[in-house]
């Protein structure tokens, strides 16, 4: 069992917390203070963006803050030095959040030594064509990597079959059709769309995408799923231009997270508390 889905299982019954945060912002610096601020918040495992320049799969929030990244220098050879200088001293395992042609113009297999060398554990590769998976799950699984492919509500039932076979052991439900991002209300069929796929399989499923406030987290993690992953709240926190002031919301923004996942009712929250999605 790879490192991120034994993480999970660790967690005996309890949804596991994943943030997000995009790499360089507000510079690489704040990242890696923001990583081991999240470390010592409560995240189980921490998923960190590479930034690019079309991320068709993220929201207006992580949009800007790629673009801003890579208008600050912010580079893949850069993040593996971060991450190297890093991974040893923060608890919770690490996934790459990165689209496919980043990987594709380094070389598949040089890419992903690179990764597992800087001490990440687990991949997401959001367009990575399903038909191209098999020599990516190959080489992550003699790499220790464990590469988590996505499944989304409006997935053929085939799909869906497909990429619950291929899958090395971690699911992640696409929580909402479209892009990434801030939104009001997570959708009720979601929750039918998870009892199918657990139906199917014994596999752990995260979900994510559009999962902002404290009352979607306490939503979803009554069904039944392994772990929740929140990025453009944590993403904005880091927008903040007081960058000390951004660090502090996106620590208390954590530790009410995983204090809403632990107690798993709204009743247990402060009056209020769960009503916005970013810390006052």
């Amino acid at each position: 069992m790879t490192t991120i889905s034994q993480t999970l299982n660790s967690l005996q019954n309890q949804c596991g917390l994943i943030p997000f945060i995009t790499a360089g912002i507000p510079n690489l610096a704040s990242t890696e203070n923001a990583l081991k601020l999240l470390d010592n918040s409560g995240a189980d495992i921490i998923e960190i963006g590479l930034p690019y320049s079309d991320p068709l799969a993220d929201g207006p929030i992580i949009q800007q803050a790629s673009t801003k990244a890579l208008q600050q220098g912010v580079t893949f050879d850069k993040l593996l030095h971060l991450l190297n200088n890093i991974h040893d001293k923060i608890k919770a395992p690490l996934i790459l959040f990165t689209y496919y042609n980043p990987i594709l113009a380094r070389g598949i297999f040089r890419f992903l030594q690179d990764i597992a060398d800087s001490g990440i554990k687990g991949l997401i590769i959001p367009d990575l064509p399903l038909e191209e998976a098999d020599y990516v799950i190959n080489v992550c699984s003699q790499l220790s990597l464990e590469l988590i492919l996505l499944v989304t509500p409006t997935s053929s039932v085939d799909r869906v079959n497909s990429i619950i076979s291929k899958s090395q052991g971690l699911i992640y439900v696409v929580s909402s059709t479209g892009v990434t991002g801030l939104r009001e209300n997570v959708k009720l069929e979601m929750k039918d769309f998870v009892r199918n796929i657990k139906s199917k399989t014994d596999k752990l499923l995260i979900l994510g995408f559009g999962i902002s406030q404290l009352r979607h987290v306490e939503q979803v993690a009554r069904w039944d799923i392994d772990g929740v992953v929140i990025g453009s709240a944590f993403v904005k926190c880091l927008s903040d231009e007081n960058h000390q002031e951004g660090l502090a919301k996106l620590e208390k923004f954590c530790c009410s997270v995983k204090e809403t996942l632990i107690h798993r009712g709204i009743s247990q929250l402060p009056p209020g508390e769960f009503e916005s999605p970013l810390p006052p």
